[in-house]
């Protein structure tokens, strides 16, 4: 088994309270489907900036990262089964990147 990170893109998070239960709920019934695959629950993330050689840009690019969660599956394939739950799938334009971590 290899770890496998999820890199979440889109989202905002809510602002009326009935709105952030319902999306914790999503959230938390995720984290629970994976059980202890999860590896490290990792979490939402603040403003980014992307740095080049050329300089560094404000506001994370073009698709910038929202999030991410650490997990352990036995394939590619299994980690991309995983990740279909997220909610974020649910945001309009929200995405999750899959990428095996590799132990150097």
């Amino acid at each position: 088994m290899a770890d496998y990170i999820f890199v979440y893109h889109g989202g905002k998070p809510p602002t009326d309270p009935a709105e952030v239960e319902k999306v914790m709920g999503a959230w938390n019934d995720f984290y629970q489907g994976l059980g202890d695959k999860v590896v490290n629950g990792g979490g939402p993330l603040g403003m980014s900036s992307t740095v080049s050689k050329s300089g560094v840009a404000g506001n994370g690019g073009a698709n910038p990262a929202s999030g991410f969660t650490v997990v352990k599956a036995a394939s590619q394939d299994e980690a991309n089964k995983m990740a279909k739950g997220c909610p974020i799938l649910d945001e309009p334009g929200g995405s999750v990147e899959v990428a095996e971590i590799i132990v150097m």
